[in-house]
């Protein structure tokens, strides 16, 4: 059979031998060193009044060129992970947010570990190893999952020990319908928990907030060698001596049994808008689809967070803290927005008048959300309350 045509390149005829020139060398004595590639030995010097080198607009030309180039292939790296961050934001905001906090716990040096108390898991991240200065064990509220406490984790020196919890059922610590979910259970397990890691061959300084703060003061009363000092940020489980709206609002809807309208129970970006509003003094300009990656990430534990708090506002839970708040024994602190709309101020002014060694700071414009609104003051707080227990001086704590 006979062959094809050959290709073009083929049929080119075959180049004569030409001396190598220096890419982009001008050959026309605009260039100081062309004579001396051509062996003058001097440098040549344009004559004043000469007509520019015709070499220079095709030189220039090329070097645009090449500019255009590299910024066309920066712009198309850049463009994936650009878009992608885009369509993640639109599309899948509640990965966003996973994303964010996996970030942040790496930027701040927390790692996320798990434990077992026999078939039931502990979820927690912590930094640092435990030293001579006491141990801080920290939880968060109803709803919330330790990464709340990044915000003030930021401002709390490197040098200390810290461990954020998951509370029962919450992210990563397991979730069992036979859970006892009572602030007496919660307290349990905390101590369980407490266990697990030895925490507790030495004294160490716990910290709570909203429903943590309930059961972590609950949990000193109730485990007095194992706490060395307290510190409650607005905590629930006490009886003051009026209800405030949102109060006045629950009780309501335990009457009409409405569980589905409770306010920090949220199901739609517009109620999360509201909840963000009734449980902070300061407006924060959310964007409705960080609102909706917010919602979708609660949505699918919105039944269980039902059940909780049902549990927690039961007669059984209701004022656990008030009814053993004379037992606690070790030195505590009260940290309170005074514009808090969810649990009263003046249950600050209820814990100083039973717990004898206690020192009460009132932050103004502040709301319910102290950790989220104030994180900076939060935690200088803490570390001023720490150093003054365990005569420190606080700048030896950076």
């Amino acid at each position: 059979m006979g062959r094809g045509p050959a290709p073009p390149f083929l049929l080119r005829p075959p180049l004569r031998h030409q001396p190598l020139r220096p890419p982009f060398r001008c050959l026309d004595r605009c260039d100081p060193l062309v004579p001396l590639l051509r062996g003058s030995g001097q440098p040549a010097a344009r004559s004043p009044g000469t007509s520019p080198c015709r070499c220079q607009p095709a030189l220039k030309s090329r070097m645009d060129l090449d500019v255009v180039n590299m910024f066309v292939i920066a712009g198309g790296t850049l463009a994936i992970p650009i878009l992608a961050f885009v369509a993640s934001f639109l599309l899948w905001p509640s990965a966003l947010i996973r994303i964010y906090y996996w970030y942040w716990r790496r930027t701040l040096g927390m790692q996320v570990r798990y434990v077992h108390h026999e078939d039931y898991q502990f979820c927690y991240s912590f930094r640092g190893r435990p030293g001579q200065r006491p141990s801080i064990l920290m939880l968060h509220g109803f709803s919330a999952h330790k990464d709340m406490w990044l915000s003030v984790v930021k401002f709390l020196p490197k040098n200390l020990h810290l461990i954020c919890v998951d509370m029962p059922g919450h992210e990563g610590t397991t979730r069992s319908s036979l859970d006892d979910l009572s602030i007496d259970g919660q307290v349990k397990r905390i101590h369980q928990f407490v266990e697990c890691l030895k925490l507790n061959k030495k004294p160490f300084h716990l910290v709570g907030t909203s429903m943590g703060g309930h059961v972590a003061g609950v949990y000193a009363a109730y485990y007095p060698s194992d706490v060395c000092s307290l510190s409650l940020v607005c905590p629930a489980g006490l009886q003051c001596s009026s209800d405030n709206q949102f109060i006045q609002r629950l009780r309501e809807l335990q009457k009409s049994a409405a569980v589905e309208k409770i306010p920090l129970i949220p199901s739609t970006p517009e109620e999360m808008s509201e909840m963000l509003q009734l449980c902070s003094y300061v407006r924060f300009k959310v964007p409705q689809q960080i609102l909706q990656g917010l919602v979708d990430v609660r949505i699918p534990h919105n039944n269980f967070y039902r059940k909780l708090f049902l549990e927690i506002a039961s007669e059984k839970s209701r004022y656990c803290l008030h009814q053993n708040m004379g037992k606690i024994k070790v030195p505590t602190q009260i940290i309170w927005g005074k514009q808090d709309q969810v649990l009263d101020v003046s249950g600050a002014d209820v814990l100083a008048k039973s717990i004898a060694n206690c020192q009460v700071e009132l932050l103004e414009n502040c709301g319910h959300s102290v950790v989220m609104e104030r994180p900076r003051k939060t935690a200088k707080l803490i570390v001023d309350f720490f150093a003054s227990l365990y005569n420190t001086d606080s700048k030896k704590l950076d």
